[in-house]
């Protein structure tokens, strides 16, 4: 069931939104370096979000069987979504790495992710995150009152593609609000005219998942890891979107 949101409900779910973009744009980049593992910077996000006023939302998540240990995803080079950060993996010159951070503030939810690169990095690698990011952008124009899900999907795959990249498939963007997880599902690709309205209120956290080979993927023995099955670099960026007066309004954007 799709919750429609109201102006009021908007902006609560901006205040994480905003701590997120603040965290990305102004603190992060300076700790995205080599020799740096990706457990330090999940402490740095943690006691930044924490400082701040908010709870850092992946922690827990998948319940007592096996429950994510950590408050952001941190992924590099192959992984594609969902890294466990750990204190053995450093980050390397030419890595890339793509950050995944889920805040709560007042019963709200905020979602973002962005890939950086670790020094200098490899013409296709960049030419990867160029492409996963602007195909953010193309989605997000598309999410207009009365277009569907599938103009969406279909905008971000064709660019995508166009490019000679993958969208990742088995995973896609989401509702969120009082949940990080709500209905709908917005996958990366589609048929044009197809799928759910777009409509007012809708608060949908776009998030295209970019391959440089196919996009099939495998998830590793920790049971979260999603990395490419043949082993090619992925990038990822999302966005936190609510549609306000017919338009989208990029709610994980620093202000």
């Amino acid at each position: 069931m799709i919750m429609l949101k109201t102006l009021e409900e908007i902006e609560q779910i901006k205040k994480p939104c905003q701590l997120i973009a603040k965290l990305y744009k102004e603190v992060l980049p300076q700790y995205i370096k080599p020799g740096v593992s990706t457990a330090e910077l999940n402490d740095i996000i943690e006691s930044y979000l924490i400082e701040n006023g908010a709870e850092p939302a992946t922690i827990g998540v998948g319940g007592p069987i096996n429950p994510y240990p950590a408050g952001s995803c941190i992924s590099v080079n192959d992984e594609v979504v969902h890294g466990i950060p750990k204190k053995e993996n450093f980050l390397k010159e030419g890595d890339i790495v793509s950050v995944d951070v889920v805040a709560r503030m007042n019963g709200y939810y905020g979602d973002a992710a962005i890939t950086y690169p670790v020094g200098e990095i490899d013409e296709e690698s960049q030419k990867l995150i160029d492409v996963t990011k602007e195909a953010r952008r193309i989605g997000i124009e598309q999410m207009v009152a009365g277009n569907r899900l599938g103009d969406v999907g279909n905008a971000i795959q064709k660019y995508v593609e166009s490019n000679g990249f993958s969208v990742v498939k088995d995973f896609a963007g989401h509702g969120v609000g009082k949940a990080m997880h709500e209905d709908p599902c917005i996958p990366n690709f589609g048929r044009k005219g197809r799928g759910i309205k777009i409509e007012n209120g809708m608060v949908l956290a776009l998030e295209p998942m970019v391959n440089i080979g196919s996009y099939k993927i495998d998830i590793t023995n920790d049971g979260w890891t999603v990395v490419t099955k043949d082993g090619k670099r992925s990038a990822h960026f999302e966005h936190t979107v609510a549609i306000v007066d017919g338009k989208p309004v990029v709610l994980t954007e620093l202000d």
